[in-house]
């Protein structure tokens, strides 16, 4: 059904076909990457830049959701539970998140692509530096 583990590669796990969807912390690489790999994303932030990322994240992409805390600042089990259920689960609202998470993976892909705004501008960076 799941695994935890102490580490692996995020690239790995979040382009694995079988992944449904993946909990975090919200930390900056795991945004990006999670939207170029069309993953949906229980967000958990915890400190520092997370909170401002998860915003961010939900805000703009809409392709994931966040857990709250109760009045004693406790995330419970049924509230993990209910936004596991609500992201892969056949409501509408996951149903829209699925549609947008693959639509931010193809316009990812495009720009990555050469001729992309991505791959443009990127060589424009490198070639600006071997001028010198």
């Amino acid at each position: 059904m799941g695994m935890i583990v102490s580490w692996c590669s995020q690239m790995e796990v979040l382009s694995h076909p079988s992944l449904g969807c993946f909990v975090t912390h919200c930390g900056c690489n795991l945004g990006l990457e999670s939207l170029v790999s069309g993953v949906l994303v229980v967000m958990f932030p915890q400190w520092s830049d997370q909170g401002t990322n998860a915003k961010l994240i939900r805000d703009m992409w809409k392709t994931r959701v966040r857990v709250m805390a109760n009045k004693d600042e406790i995330v419970e089990g049924d509230e993990i539970k209910r936004c596991l259920e609500l992201v892969i689960g056949d409501g509408e609202r996951g149903k829209e998140m699925r549609r947008k998470a693959k639509k931010w993976k193809e316009l990812a892909k495009e720009a990555a692509n050469k001729g992309g705004s991505s791959y443009n501008n990127l060589k424009a960076f490198v070639d600006e530096f071997g001028k010198g």
